[in-house]
């Protein structure tokens, strides 16, 4: 069924190589596909070279063949010639809803009334990156969480005139590359992951900036208690859990008052990412991590996540666990 899919979706299209691009085409590199890259940056190709020589030791450990990666590789600057006889297209530019909506309105003209445009925003809905398309039943948001060649998920989300063919198409070719579709059933600016994100860290930067804890220890509290816990159930099951046998709703009966408090003086604290902070941060980060090289760090993490993500996969497997789908 996968090889289907990927055969059906066999010459594809990046436009826009930074991190996330870059990452996405390393992801489909590995998995067969033709891939062209599209963006103006003058050093295009050394950079895109560059970074999936990088990446190649992780897709190694994920269990991909990387022996002549870049060979299915090329780079074009004319977006329309880029574009042009691909079966998907997933766009990366700046977040700028401006030049994303631009940038469809001219990729429709230059590709065939089959090709699925994908967007990796993170935030901007799709409704609105359409407005200029004549025909936006076959764009969609693809927002993968980064590295998208490391990390599972990717948000599906449809706009209010994606066809539903479009939205099982994506979903489609995301689990053909062993990534974990979701699709929201509604728009909302940030989708799921990154309001998550969003608020989560909003809390992390009112604790280290009125000195509860450092950016280090905060960091060494996360990963050692509920990053854990919620790689392995999510706040809810986690919850449910801890209500006992009752389950979530005793759960909220016995802790959900003390929740609610809790929300409600978060809810008057003030935080902001002004220079004060900045500052903070900045001396707490040389102190934490500046010894440590990018790329080291880098490496570290994935290294994680790939033990992470191999464990859970082989317990599913030993389990024979099904995938969940919101289809």
């Amino acid at each position: 069924m996968s090889n289907d899919v990927l055969e059906r979706y066999k010459n594809v299209t990046v436009v826009g190589a930074g991190v996330i691009g870059i990452s996405w085409i390393a992801l489909f590199l590995a998995h067969g596909l033709k891939v062209t890259v599209n963006d103006p940056r003058p050093d295009l190709e050394q950079v895109v070279l560059a970074e999936i020589q990088r990446i190649t030791p992780t897709l190694k450990e994920l269990g991909y063949t990387t022996e002549n990666l870049t060979q299915q590789l090329r780079f074009e600057k004319d977006l329309a010639r880029a574009v042009e006889g691909a079966a998907l297209v997933q766009e990366n530019g700046p977040e700028r809803l401006e030049l994303k909506q631009s940038l469809y309105a001219q990729m429709e003209q230059a590709v065939s009334p089959e090709t699925l445009l994908l967007s990796s925003s993170s935030g901007l809905r799709a409704t609105d990156i359409a407005q200029n398309m004549q025909h936006k039943g076959r764009m969609l948001i693809g927002h993968p969480f980064n590295p998208p060649h490391l990390i599972p998920l990717v948000e599906v989300v449809p706009g209010e005139q994606t066809d539903r063919h479009a939205v099982d198409e994506a979903v489609a070719f995301y689990a053909a590359l062993g990534k974990k579709p979701r699709v929201l059933r509604k728009e909302i600016p940030g989708f799921v992951a990154n309001r998550l994100q969003a608020a989560l860290f909003r809390e992390c930067v009112y604790l280290v900036r009125e000195g509860v804890v450092t950016l280090d220890e905060l960091d060494d509290i996360v990963t050692n208690s509920i990053g854990l816990r919620w790689a392995t159930g999510g706040p809810f099951l986690s919850f449910h859990l801890g209500g006992g046998p009752g389950g979530l709703p005793a759960f909220i009966k016995h802790l959900g008052p003390g929740l609610e408090k809790r929300w409600e003086s978060q809810s008057e604290e003030m935080v902001h990412l002004d220079d004060e902070f900045v500052r903070l941060v900045t001396d707490q980060v040389e102190n934490s991590f500046g010894a440590v090289p990018y790329e080291a760090l880098e490496t570290e993490r994935d290294q994680k996540e790939i033990a992470i993500v191999r464990s859970l996969a082989a317990l599913a497997a030993s389990k024979g666990t099904g995938e969940k789908s919101n289809e």
